[in-house]
């Protein structure tokens, strides 16, 4: 290693300096996300990091409390550029949130970033010169983020196995070991040429098998795809309608009339007239749909809560949608759902929900969100939080409900389908049960909360990995965006764009064989993170053999 090298540089940084660099280097990393998705950067962001751990050796309690802090910066780095978006929600009802804004955008990523922080103490931990160290990293890493998606409810957003699922052919092998299984390779593979500053023609090697990696990776996923070509779904005629209704109207009961006006006239009819505001029906008039509007449309999909009340309790929604339906049309539409009143307790409490709807207004089925998101849908420590001014950010009085297990519904011309509801479609492994495999995967969202911002973006690139991973198609409704008909592998057969109001007619696409991941799980994962670490501890104490025996 030249004394003078950029490794040498970062070995020898020490303070404030150590820290910046983990910083830049992690907020740089979000580069190869959505919807950027330079993959190519993080081959000049995980290198740094190996160097810093290299260079904390010598520090007092074996590195381990500088190790810990390298791993915090670079994960608040990462963090904070890669969800800045969220500070956009408190901004919707800016009097009553705004002054969380500030705390939101910074104490999340610094939470999340103290398992960055762990992963690179079990890494330096583990840690010996030479090329396995790479490894190492990779597996203490991974492990780390397998642990942010599933501690305290779990937030896996934006894994560094992300970076790998763009071009298509590269997230292919999620269908094998699930996007946990392809952040141990990310980082294995991004980190690699770090050893290139270790010198000698041994180090060359190393680089050569990560890019033989990724041409494997790209071969089996251009294989995979020429081999599967998209199949639809005899008789079904997918509408998805994406209204693009601005969130600060979407929970007022006043616009009652003219998001009902809206979502009739678009469901219908797709020209410029139908995108335009409508006042809705004036005093005394109904509303009346028009069933040859849906002329051929066998399943209507609205999103997530759809409505800026209890649809249930009003029986004249409940009519204008039974008049708009044809016969043959069933409505599939976010909703929130009251929960039945708790004996001795005033404060009411809902639902987030799915419901299927048919042509007589008949409500055939419901799904409850299960996964609800904290601090959106819910307070933790709820009683001690609220003593406190704070209220969940859809403010509906008493918050939501969980529901009481995810579970595939029966759709009247089709199917069986399984609604994922906003965020339960970024947890792999999750997203199907065991016993409740379904032909199909209905993601409803509303991501107008974020604006036009990376959210969405890696919002809809989460879900599509989902398709992969289960080998099952993935029906999307935004109403902001991005809504899609997406392939059992990942194709994206149609989409509507961010920010924009319009409908989306497809076939549905028909379900694939179930994937090895879908049958397993994070078993492969699992063996290579504990392989990895049982060789990294064996090599470490045969290196401290000798030094003891003198």
């Amino acid at each position: 290693m030249k004394p003078s090298s950029p490794a040498t540089a970062v070995i020898l940084a020490w303070g404030w300096r150590r820290m910046l660099i983990a910083f830049l280097a992690g907020a740089a990393s979000t580069l190869a996300l959505a919807p950027i998705n330079f993959w190519p950067a993080m081959f000049l962001t995980f290198p740094p990091l190996v160097w810093l751990l290299d260079g904390v050796g010598a520090a007092r309690w074996g590195g381990v409390r500088a190790a810990f802090a390298i791993g915090w910066w670079f994960g608040f780095g990462y963090f904070l550029s890669g969800l800045y978006w969220i500070g956009s929600a408190f901004l919707v009802d800016a009097e009553t949130f705004g002054w969380m804004l500030p705390f939101a955008v910074t104490l999340l990523p610094a939470g999340l970033a103290v398992f960055t922080g762990l992963g690179c103490v079990v890494a330096r931990l583990l840690w010996t010169p030479g090329h396995i160290r790479v490894l190492t990293l990779a597996a203490a890493l991974s492990s780390a983020e397998w642990l942010r998606g599933h501690l305290f409810t779990g937030f896996p957003w934006n894994a560094f196995g992300y970076a790998l699922t763009t071009p298509l052919p590269l997230a292919e092998s999620a269908a094998i070991f699930g996007i946990w299984g392809l952040t141990f390779v990310a980082v294995a593979v991004f980190a690699t040429p770090a050893v290139l500053a270790d010198g000698g023609r041994r180090s060359v090697m190393p680089v050569v098998l990560a890019g033989a990696t990724l041409v494997t990776l790209a071969a089996y996923g251009g294989l995979r795809l020429a081999g599967n070509p998209t199949e639809t779904v005899d008789g079904v005629h997918l509408r998805i309608m994406q209204p693009n209704i601005p969130q600060d109207e979407r929970f007022r009961y006043a616009a009652k009339a003219q998001i009902m006006s809206r979502y009739v006239l678009m469901s219908q009819r797709a020209d410029e007239a139908a995108l335009r505001p409508h006042p809705g029906p004036q005093a005394g008039e109904r509303m009346v749909g028009d069933p040859g509007g849906l002329r051929g449309v066998t399943h209507l999909i609205w999103p997530e809560s759809a409505f800026p009340f209890f649809l249930t309790r009003e029986p004249d929604a409940l009519s204008t949608i039974a008049h708009m339906l044809a016969p043959n049309t069933t409505l599939i539409t976010g909703a929130a759902r009251l929960a039945e009143p708790v004996p001795g307790r005033s404060e009411k409490h809902a639902y987030n929900s799915v419901y299927v709807i048919d042509h007589r207004g008949s409500i055939l089925a419901t799904y409850d969100k299960l996964h609800l998101v904290p601090f959106g849908e819910y307070l933790p420590f709820e009683d001690l939080l609220e003593r406190a001014g704070l209220t969940q950010l859809t403010n509906v009085p008493g918050g939501f409900l969980p529901g009481a297990q995810r579970r595939r519904i029966a759709v009247p011309g089709a199917p069986d389908m399984l609604p994922l509801i906003c965020y339960e479609a970024i947890f792999p492994g999750e997203a199907v049960p065991s016993g409740e495999r379904p032909s199909w995967l209905l993601n409803l969202t509303n991501d107008a909360w974020f604006g036009i911002s990376s959210g969405p973006y890696q919002h809809f690139q989460q879900a599509r990995v989902r398709a992969i991973e289960e080998g099952l198609p993935l029906i999307r409704a935004a109403n902001s965006g991005i809504s899609a008909v997406i392939d059992p592998l990942g194709r994206i057969i149609a989409a509507l764009p961010l920010g924009q109001a319009g409908l989306l007619d497809a076939a549905l696409p028909r379900a694939g064989q179930i994937t090895i991941y879908a049958r397993i799980g994070d078993f492969l994962f699992g063996v290579a993170v504990m392989g990895t670490m049982a060789a990294s501890l064996l090599v470490r104490l045969m290196r401290e053999r000798p030094t003891q025996v003198h």
